[in-house]
């Protein structure tokens, strides 16, 4: 690779370090081809990316970035998995490492908050945006169907309340 291939590397990596939401920082050894297709179908299926880096233009690219502080974590063989939906990328790196002993979670970062491995797998268990949107719509409805059943409720016993009075005073 000359020097003009890296910078274009640099640059890419930089883009996509800025357009992100999380970062999730992998360590990948002896993964077949077929099994690389398979992670990486699973992380585009997530809407989220997945490349194996070189460690050196990694750390510059990371310059500048929300992400500078993980510079430390690219040593070996690393691979980056990057979402603008944090709850994706991390869902889906976190599943596939679950199933294939090849991948190693060793890091990552939210905004300019660095995250441990656990706190990743954590952020993995989050549900996806939509349903934590149907669920907040959900709360927000019950109230106010609460209150019509209330409000039905009590119309119902004042009209009862009228007719037995008026029985009355027949």
């Amino acid at each position: 690779m000359n020097r003009e291939e890296k910078a274009q590397v640099v640059d890419s990596l930089h883009q996509t370090f800025e357009r992100s939401e999380v970062v999730v920082i992998t360590h990948q050894t002896g993964l077949t081809v077929a099994e690389v297709e398979k992670l990486r179908a699973k992380v585009r299926e997530a809407g989220a990316g997945y490349k194996v880096t070189k460690n050196r233009l990694a750390r510059l690219a990371l310059k500048g970035t929300r992400y500078e502080n993980l510079t430390d974590h690219f040593t070996g063989p690393t691979s980056v998995t990057t979402s603008v939906d944090p709850v994706a990328a991390a869902k889906a790196i976190v599943e596939f490492a679950n199933s294939n002993e090849k991948v190693t979670i060793i890091g990552g970062g939210l905004g300019e908050k660095p995250l441990t491995i656990d706190e990743i797998k954590a952020l993995a268990k989050v549900p996806p945006i939509e349903e934590l949107r149907a669920k907040i719509v959900g709360m927000l409805q019950t109230p106010a169907s609460r209150m019509v059943g209330v409000l039905s409720a009590t119309g119902g016993g004042l009209a009862r309340v009228l007719a037995a009075r008026g029985e009355q005073s027949e």
